[in-house]
């Protein structure tokens, strides 16, 4: 009898989310930084009311392609606003390792652009007008996970930064209170790009900078763990893990949850 009941009560549930979730709406924004055309993707949903917390959303090295702007369309979908931003330049997404490690390269070596190019994204998000400019989160993805936690540790107004396979090598240094916001780290606990040395390191340096801060490691997931095209790029390193996936973004959701009130 409970399980037909339980049973009941998730497909009302199903029926009750299915208009929301049909309500997300999706803009194409093209913006610049300093004469370079950027285009990004921003997500809300129509079904809910008032001003909600606004996300960015960075890209993986491949650039702002499908999967990025598919976390906005998710993170839309349970509530918030979100903004899948581009970090390289309109056009600059490819799905071959060595075009994305130029780009990475070239979009890495100047720590000014990369500010100025999050801070031109931050503007298109916080301009929306569904947005609650005081409740601001960034999520980022492989390389983006390096560019959130960088940008956190150089005052960004993050009241929530969370990475997903994030390099967490990439992060500078951090001085003690300059991230303000809270942490979240999910990394795979057999991803050879982000081995167990580069998370403990990361948890000594989030430490001695007195930073609010949580790791979750998924058993069984390698990098790119959240991307379901990760194996089609030849790298033994990447793989799809769906169990991973899926218990991330809810791990991201839960955490957002006693962040934002």
């Amino acid at each position: 009898m409970k399980s037909r009941m339980l049973f009941a009560a998730l497909a009302l549930a199903v029926g009750v989310a299915a208009p929301a979730s049909a309500a997300v709406q999706t803009r194409v924004v093209d913006y610049s930084q300093d004469g370079t055309p950027l285009q990004g993707l921003l997500a809300w949903n129509d079904a809910a009311t008032g001003k909600r917390p606004g996300v960015l959303v960075v890209h993986e090295w491949w650039g702002h392609n499908e999967h990025a702007r598919n976390q906005a369309r998710k993170l839309a979908e349970a509530g918030y606003v979100a903004f899948a931003l581009d970090m390289y330049g309109k056009g600059k997404v490819t799905t071959h390792p060595d075009d994305a490690m130029k780009f990475m390269s070239e979009a890495s070596k100047d720590p000014a652009v990369m500010k100025a190019r999050f801070d031109a994204a931050m503007a298109v998000l916080k301009a929306d007008p569904h947005v609650d400019t005081s409740q601001l989160a960034a999520i980022g993805y492989c390389f983006g996970g390096g560019v959130v936690l960088n940008m956190a540790a150089q005052g960004e107004p993050l009241a929530a930064i969370v990475t997903f396979h994030g390099a967490l090598s990439a992060l500078g240094t951090v001085a003690p209170g300059a991230i303000k916001g809270k942490v979240l780290v999910q990394t795979g606990a057999d991803d050879p790009m982000v081995p167990p040395t580069a998370v403990d390191a990361f948890k000594a340096k989030m430490t001695a900078a007195r930073v609010d801060y949580n790791v979750i490691s998924y058993p069984g997931a390698k990098h790119a763990f959240t991307n379901p095209d990760a194996d089609k790029a030849g790298m033994p390193a990447l793989a799809y893990n769906a169990d991973a996936d899926q218990k991330s973004f809810a791990a991201m959701l839960a955490f957002f949850k006693t962040v934002f009130h």
